[in-house]
């Protein structure tokens, strides 16, 4: 006698309880792995590993630790990746030390004014440009996460291709210069000309140095939306991840100051944030909550609301390509300054 054959509605029913259960599982599973790279922060761990490997004994030994629950918790963090066993010993691995370097908390003073903030009933912008500054120093020291992503970018502009040789380029607000440095390595023969503050000038000036392109690449040091540039002297602007961290206002006139430094026919790139027609992924949404926390009137913009800026700006021939090779999601929007 053959087995009973399952109706088509059970299936659907008992897959939709798989996947919920499921969904259950990977919130645990996420929420644990967070924890237990908490406790490695709190209980030692993680300093003693990023100094040099060490063996559970020791570990236990000089942190004062039970060994059965630091086994457990070694074990959790060899299975996440954060820490890799070599025979006897333990060793940090080469993101924890990243995230040493640069959010060594998990980012937890970040969004602990993610709860006040979403309480208030509106939050003020008097126009101060502070926390903005701040925030574009933090994003320039790991803006290299985005490398791949820049040379999408410089590839979908046709850097170095027939009539896109030798391109004076404007990197406004140009951080580590990321965006720039790989648009030129595409072209032997084009410039970068960096504008920003001190802290991003010298990440930028690693960059460029980092591939060879220091002898093409001049820096201005200026707060970007208050820099003094030439008009039209350039072939390509470039706002990278710029505009989102400020105010309608004070994005437009941004923008406006890159399409006056650039020659009529000549272009606008602006990878960065933004709010598309499809749902958010968490990468996008938590990158849209970092600039939210950060800074007083920036944020991801919608396409229409971009697309405006830009046509009030002036500029034409308007597209929007998303950065696959983007590890937060970033889209680029390109656009033209008509010729006279």
């Amino acid at each position: 006698m053959s087995a009973p054959q399952e109706s088509d509605q059970s299936q659907s029913i008992r897959s939709a309880g798989d996947r919920t259960v499921q969904q259950y599982q990977d919130w645990m599973q996420i929420n644990g792995a967070s924890h237990l790279m908490r406790t490695a922060r709190q209980s030692g761990i993680t300093a003693r590993l990023r100094e040099k490997q060490h063996s559970l004994g020791e570990l236990c030994e000089a942190l004062s630790l039970n060994e059965d629950s630091a086994q457990l918790v070694l074990d959790g963090l060899v299975a996440i990746g954060y820490v890799e066993q070599y025979g006897d010993d333990y060793a940090l691995a080469r993101a924890g030390h990243l995230l040493c370097q640069y959010d060594e908390d998990l980012g937890d003073s970040r969004f602990e004014s993610l709860l006040p903030k979403l309480k208030l009933a509106s939050s003020s912008n008097d126009g101060s440009t502070a926390g903005t500054e701040s925030f574009r120093n933090d994003l320039a020291a790991t803006q290299w996460i985005h490398t791949s992503a820049a040379m999408q970018a410089a590839e979908v502009l046709d850097i170095g291709g027939e009539g896109m040789q030798g391109l004076r380029i404007l990197d406004l607000g140009c951080g580590s210069a990321v965006w720039s440095c790989a648009m030129a390595h595409r072209d032997p023969e084009s410039s970068v000309t960096a504008v920003d503050l001190a802290g991003p000038l010298e990440s930028a000036r690693s960059t460029a140095e980092s591939i060879g392109l220091q002898s093409r690449l001049k820096t201005i040091e200026a707060n970007p939306p208050e820099a003094e540039l030439g008009e039209q002297e350039f072939d390509l602007a470039v706002l990278a991840q710029v505009l989102s961290a400020y105010s309608d206002e004070q994005a437009a006139g941004l923008l406006r100051k890159a399409v006056g430094a650039v020659r009529p026919g000549g272009r606008v790139a602006i990878p960065d944030l933004y709010l598309g027609p499809g749902k958010a992924s968490l990468k996008e949404t938590l990158g849209r909550i970092a600039i939210h926390l950060a800074t007083p009137g920036g944020r991801a913009r919608d396409l229409r609301k971009c697309q405006q800026m830009m046509t009030e700006a002036g500029l034409g021939a308007i597209q929007f390509t998303y950065l696959a090779a983007s590890p937060m999601g970033l889209g680029m929007m390109v656009a033209e300054k008509p010729s006279r």
